[in-house]
């Protein structure tokens, strides 16, 4: 999932100048795009790599909160052009080894974020619990760092993604109502995934999902090591917690979360 939760840092923004979006300073102090023109120096992913695979979460409803999510219009990694460009260096590198890169979430619109805190107030929605958070308590989520008012992915350089042995088999269709299995089940227990196998789930509400976590042994763990060598030859840095969740070390807007809705027309050189 994650919004950075971990290492989000509660502290000043600075409001940065943009030509193509307006700015507003919203309560909270957080500089956002209101959304109303195609957002400077952001651009959609398969512009700069269209070989990359894409499978966004959160337009679908195979995920956590257990329906699509606020803000995406469309199941589209949108990023800033340096974090696409450096997610390329990365690609082209895999390549070479029989591999590709999977991006499942790129940047996530602040109200998208807002949608997550909601649903985590409200209790009584446990749908997703078997898969997603099978031994968290949900009246956690805050105080364990799962879920925060901001997120690393609003500052459009963080992404969450995995690796995929080519050729890429198909992901079977996530069907709604059928039973859910949890996150760090074995990988031919939990909800199939044409990932190579990463010892749980994405999105797991675990300390399994810890990058290093001791417990992930063998090809779990040495696959995590080949996604995180990759990633930080480009650039990137892992949050520990997650092992699908990278940042650009050198993003251009590290104190600015947005809020233009996930859509090929919120970006200069969208595929047509």
């Amino acid at each position: 999932m994650q919004n950075n939760q971990r290492s989000v840092r509660f502290r000043m923004l600075s409001v940065v100048t943009l030509s193509a979006a307006s700015l507003l300073v919203l309560p909270g102090n957080r500089a956002v795009a209101d959304g109303s023109g195609a957002a400077p120096g952001f651009v959609a992913l398969g512009s700069v790599d269209a070989g990359i695979i894409q499978e966004i979460r959160y337009a679908t409803p195979h995920n956590f909160v257990g329906e699509p999510v606020d803000g995406y219009v469309q199941p589209l990694c949108i990023l800033t052009r340096p974090a696409a460009q450096a997610l390329h260096t990365v690609q082209e590198n895999l390549l070479r080894t029989g591999y590709s890169l999977k991006v499942y979430d790129c940047y996530r619109p602040q109200r998208a974020v807002d949608h997550f805190v909601a649903w985590a107030q409200d209790l009584d929605d446990q749908a997703m619990k078997a898969e997603f958070y099978p031994d968290e308590d949900k009246e956690d989520l805050f105080t364990d760092g799962y879920i925060a008012e901001r997120s690393g992915h609003s500052r459009g350089s963080t992404m969450d993604l995995t690796i995929v042995k080519l050729p890429a088999k198909a992901t079977p269709p996530y069907v709604p109502g059928r039973p859910l299995v949890p996150c760090y089940a074995g990988q031919g227990e939990r909800f199939p995934d044409n990932s190579v196998d990463m010892g749980t789930g994405y999105d797991c509400f675990d300390t399994l999902a810890n990058t290093l976590d001791p417990r992930v042994t063998g090809a779990p763990r040495a696959n995590r090591l080949k996604l995180k060598t990759a990633m930080e030859a480009a650039g990137f840095t892992n949050l520990p917690v997650e092992w699908w969740h990278y940042t650009l070390d050198d993003e251009p807007y590290p104190d600015t979360y947005f809020d233009f809705p996930v859509a090929a027309s919120s970006v200069n050189g969208h595929p047509r």
